[in-house]
């Protein structure tokens, strides 16, 4: 397989470009952004509908400004878009976004490319989709991490988009009772990018965590970084990488914290600058994606990560769509239908307590049986 990313001086030359056989006009795209050209070395075979004519469906995806090898929710949800465009034999298009200013432009792009679905990848995305969703009836989109309800009246705002969402409170409340299992000075850090409720339902779960585990173990395991009462905590005002994250992460350091959690895409890479230049025996805790698995070079630091499957879920509205209609009910992940989760320990699995792990799965249960209760903005 290869991926293959073009700078915005090629694509303003107004060359022809193929992908998956595909003709493409450079000049189409805009400024900051990059077509990502994805596949295998020779174009898939057309799937053949009942008739026996090849599918005529053209899926495409934006990214929001971290990339598509932001080993996160970019990442994985282009996994789902390559993955669903090679079960069904059609080839897609990805456009990168580099700046919020990228996102109207790049789904323009796409819309005037023939795209049947576009899929938007994060809430930064909304008020561009929901603008070219209601522009252009006859375009499918879907849009991960956001109900696309942006005027907050509980509908979605255009009738042509499924949201894919993640309740990943429950996830993150197991998480944060692992991180508070673990601790050794009794301090928990997080912050991040933005105060969306997108990010802060992983602080918020996971501070629950804590919680918990406190109230079952007698402990008093503290949280830094985010007040789930008030709402607010620290944040870096991006989602990338940089001198912000490695400061938020370093002042969390300096305050005891034995654990970090950043939550943000890959605002953790520099987290893990920040661990490695203190010396200091920190573990981290990672977000949608395993990312012992994903970030190898890391992967000593991570106890483990709080999952969206969000590939799973992109695949399936991908090959659902395929056969001309969007069903719009938003798809909810949860610990119940195995939606969201949390990694394994692996390199952590000796030096946790050897009844976490059972431990975990009794809160679990009660979580999914309703015993034990997690707020989120989705319920």
């Amino acid at each position: 397989m290869f991926r293959q990313f073009l700078s915005n001086s090629i694509l303003e030359d107004t060359l022809r470009i193929t992908t998956h056989g595909r003709a493409l006009s450079g000049v189409a795209l805009v400024a900051s952004s990059a077509l990502v050209l994805a596949g295998c070395a020779a174009a898939p075979e057309e799937t053949e509908t009942g008739s026996g004519e090849a599918l005529d469906y053209l899926p495409c995806m934006v990214s929001d400004s971290g990339g598509f090898d932001d080993k996160s929710f970019n990442q994985l949800g282009y996994e789902g878009i390559e993955s669903a465009a090679a079960e069904l034999g059609v080839e897609f298009l990805a456009v990168e976004s580099t700046s919020d200013a990228d996102y109207a432009p790049n789904i323009e792009s796409l819309i005037a490319e023939g795209c049947d679905l576009i899929v938007t990848v994060g809430f930064n995305l909304s008020a561009a989709t929901v603008e070219f969703a209601l522009a252009n009836p006859d375009v499918s989109f879907a849009i991960v991490d956001d109900a696309a309800d942006n005027d907050f009246d509980g509908t979605i705002d255009a009738p042509n988009i499924k949201p894919i969402l993640f309740d990943t409170a429950g996830a993150a409340f197991l998480a944060g009772y692992a991180a508070a299992s673990y601790s050794t000075t009794g301090v928990v850090g997080m912050y991040g990018g933005m105060n969306f409720p997108t990010v802060s339902i992983f602080l918020d779960g996971t501070t629950q965590g804590v919680e918990y585990y406190n109230s079952e173990k007698g402990a008093d395991v503290t949280v830094r970084g985010w007040d789930i009462e008030s709402q607010d905590g620290t944040f870096i005002g991006t989602f990338a990488p940089g001198t912000d994250s490695r400061a938020a992460a370093q002042n969390l350091i300096d305050q005891g914290a034995d654990v970090l959690l950043p939550a943000g895409g890959p605002i953790f890479q520099s987290a893990v600058e920040a661990i490695r230049d203190s010396g200091k025996d920190i573990a981290m805790i990672g977000v949608d994606a395993d990312l012992t698995e994903t970030e190898t070079a890391a992967a000593d630091l991570f106890l483990t990560s709080i999952l969206k499957q969000i590939g799973v879920a992109v695949n399936d509205v991908v090959i659902d769509a395929s056969g001309g209609s969007l069903d719009t009910t938003p798809y909810v992940g949860t610990l119940e239908n195995g939606g969201v989760g949390i990694a394994p320990f692996h390199d952590f699995e000796s030096k946790v307590d050897p009844d976490l792990e059972a431990e975990l799965v009794a809160v679990k249960d009660g979580i999914i049986s309703g015993d034990i209760a997690v707020t989120s903005y989705l319920n």
